[in-house]
């Protein structure tokens, strides 16, 4: 070997082992069917009309960014909260409050880049609270004490009219405009939504991956040995909470401008154990697993109803097809369908070769 290709496999190395540093840490970089989403997601206002646009795929990223919100709590702290959509209610609520609606004796007329910021603090703060109730207990405890604060939070709103206008809530709520552009219109909303959803996606797999979220991850595996160790146990679980509530108060703004109001029913018990179905039939193992989730409960949930009603049964009991869906995917797999994709990948991987080099399981 001359000593200049010597010089040039040592030029070579250090962007080498760059380039695999980047693809340890972002393992989607090197996978072609994340890339083909990608793809698809980008290019989707051209290939579908504005039902499936907005209906579909922009209800499948809202509510993907609140379900991924409880995935970060679940899947990295080991802790189930309840109440995740009910902060995204709040957020939705602070907005239409602080913003411009059509209810002008409730809402404060703020520009919708003052009312967001401090919609999305409040929402922030009023997580971060209720988790530093959750954290002091485990299990089941903390999943009765979201509930129970998603519960209250409800029947609070319904029997509210000089803040929340009762079970009538707050109607034609002003969406944002600005650089020219009209964001509530469809195409722009799918951007808007999906850039959010983006964000908050790489967000929790950047935090997963770091110091925090590497101790958040110890701290549910052996809270014990952590605390031996130094860690504060209950500040890493309170902060995971203020960051999740975050993520689910951004959901809650994109589900407000989305529908243009909200009422009591957005925050009802019924609608967070939505938000627990949709993160368990996805996984709560993987950030992606929230959105494949909520895909599948959109789906059932706007074509369920047509479906029964063509195989002459009440539409009404469409929640029968997304509860039986639910109980099939949990019982083939503890992991949602981002366990069967990886059980299936498992088995093909490691299914035995043929002496023609095929493979045959």
């Amino acid at each position: 070997m001359s000593l200049t290709q010597g010089a040039e496999l040592q030029a070579n190395q250090p962007a080498s082992a760059a380039r695999r540093a980047i693809i340890r840490a972002w393992p989607e970089l090197d996978n072609p069917a994340a890339w083909l989403v990608a793809l698809i997601l980008v290019i989707m206002p051209l290939i579908a009309n504005g039902f499936f646009l907005i209906e579909i795929f922009g209800t499948t990223l809202i509510l993907g960014v609140v379900a991924l919100s409880l995935m970060f709590l679940a899947g990295y702290g080991g802790m189930v909260s309840l109440m995740q959509l009910t902060i995204a209610g709040f957020a939705g609520y602070m907005v239409a409050v602080f913003g411009v609606s059509g209810n002008a004796n409730i809402s404060l007329g703020w520009p919708w880049w003052l009312a967001t910021p401090m919609a999305l603090a409040l929402a922030t703060l009023f997580g971060t609270l209720g988790g530093a109730l959750a954290v002091r207990t485990e299990g089941i405890y903390t999943i009765m004490i979201t509930l129970a604060i998603g519960a209250a939070f409800y029947y609070f709103t319904n029997q509210n009219w000089a803040i929340f206008n009762g079970h009538t809530g707050i109607n034609t709520v002003a969406t944002p405009q600005f650089w020219g552009v009209d964001w509530r219109s469809d195409i722009p909303f799918y951007y808007l939504t999906l850039g959010v959803a983006a964000l908050c996606y790489f967000a929790v797999q950047y935090l997963s991956r770091a110091p925090f979220g590497l101790a958040l991850q110890g701290v549910r595996d052996n809270p014990r040995r952590m605390a031996a160790l130094g860690f504060n146990v209950n500040a890493h679980r309170v902060a995971a909470y203020a960051f999740a509530s975050l993520v689910a108060g951004l959901g809650g703004v994109l589900q407000l401008w989305n529908y243009r109001q909200i009422s009591p029913g957005s925050v009802s018990v019924g609608a967070c154990i939505d938000i627990l179905i949709i993160a368990v039939v996805g996984g709560i193992t993987r950030p992606v697993g929230p959105f494949i989730g909520a895909f599948i409960f959109v789906i059932l949930r706007t074509f369920a109803l047509d479906l029964l009603v063509k195989f002459g049964l009440d539409g009404n009991r469409f929640r029968l097809l997304i509860g039986l869906g639910f109980l099939a995917i949990v019982f083939w797999s503890s992991d949602g369908v981002v366990g069967l994709w990886e059980r299936w990948r498992r088995v093909n991987s490691t299914a035995p070769t043929r002496a023609d080099g095929s493979r045959h399981g």
